[in-house]
């Protein structure tokens, strides 16, 4: 079984040296390959690859934009081994992540997998509070903390594996971003290929993104969802609905505030107290409790908000997805 690593980039050379710095120390004692895709970079990293030609096993591609998705699907075709890795640009790998893939896949194979996400203590007061937002039990991120309480866990591209064989058989990702990681897991399972969390496999994901950047990310993958159910119904959730219920639940108590009635406040004043503590605890540190509260607020408003937006067009309205959500989609 051979490795090899995909990783698509745009403009982001500062964030290939430290991904490529990590895989330096990585402990696996066999041959991985790395192949690098660069989606249309108006900054390229090419110069920053050449450094680590020698000490690492790199394949270099560039190529027009056409995002992640097709970007990943490139650089599979490309690629030499038997077993693809994807990681996003942003993310430090520990020196046993390939060691700890390949004792999972030994001990019961799947021919694909996802990982959680940490923080390291280097990272800043507000990468550490969207990390914990994206991660915590606490919030729509439990499953992405390492928590697997579905019977089918669906990776996420910035950390997941895929047999040759699978990609091979679905043809890989699709045009929409983002939402195109769990649409490849359910066209896997409708072809018969099995999903699993590998806990042990975590990657560091920096997430370099300010607050307007993570709203309207979040947004779009409130967006996603409804697409989602639109197109593969067996498997929607009532859980997908729970941020715009979040949201709606908290304008009515506000409404409800009219009428002398502040119960239904005063519970979301106790989860916010909740989430700052565990924050503040988890993160030795009382600032980035205070921002996990922004963090998690913004994450429920802007999922929440794009779901309905989506549920209404997409699903109410039966508007192609292509055409109401147009930025939705890369062109192939």
């Amino acid at each position: 079984m051979i490795f090899s690593l995909i990783i698509p980039v745009y403009n982001r050379p500062d964030e290939v040296d430290e991904l490529l710095e990590s895989l330096t120390k990585s402990d696996y004692n066999e041959p991985f390959e790395i192949v690098l895709v660069e989606d249309g970079s108006s900054i390229p990293c090419k110069d920053v690859v050449m450094t680590y030609q020698g000490k690492l096993n790199i394949s270099y591609y560039f190529k027009p934009n056409s995002g992640p998705g097709d970007s990943r699907n490139f650089g599979m075709q490309k690629a030499r081994g038997d077993y693809f890795i994807i990681f996003d640009s942003d993310c430090i790998i520990p020196p046993n992540y390939l060691t700890e893939v390949r004792k999972a896949l030994d001990e019961k194979y799947v021919d694909c997998f996802g990982g959680p996400d940490k923080a390291l203590k280097s990272f800043s007061n507000i990468q550490k509070a969207i990390n914990f937002a994206m991660t915590s039990f606490l919030t729509t991120g439990g499953i992405r903390g390492g928590s697997e309480k579905i019977n089918k866990f669906q990776p996420r591209s910035f950390n997941m594996g895929i047999s040759k064989k699978a990609f091979e058989a679905s043809k890989g990702f699709g045009n929409i971003h983002p939402g195109e990681d769990p649409d490849l897991s359910i066209r896997l399972w409708n072809l018969g290929f099995e999903t699993r969390l590998f806990s042990e496999a975590f990657v560091y994901h920096k997430r370099r993104i300010d607050w307007e950047k993570f709203s309207i990310q979040v947004k779009k993958f409130g967006i996603a969802r409804p697409i989602l159910n639109s197109w593969y119904p067996e498997h929607n959730k009532l859980t997908f609905f729970f941020p715009t219920v979040f949201i709606l639940g908290l304008l009515l108590a506000f409404l409800l505030l009219i009428f002398n009635i502040d119960i239904l406040l005063q519970l979301y004043f106790v989860y916010f107290v909740i989430i700052f503590l565990t924050a503040s605890v988890q993160n030795k540190s009382i600032k980035i409790g205070y921002l996990s509260v922004i963090a998690v607020w913004k994450q429920f408003y802007g999922y929440g908000t794009g779901f309905l937006e989506s549920f209404v067009k997409v699903i109410l309205l039966k508007k192609k997805p292509q055409e109401a959500f147009p930025r939705m989609f890369f062109k192939i």
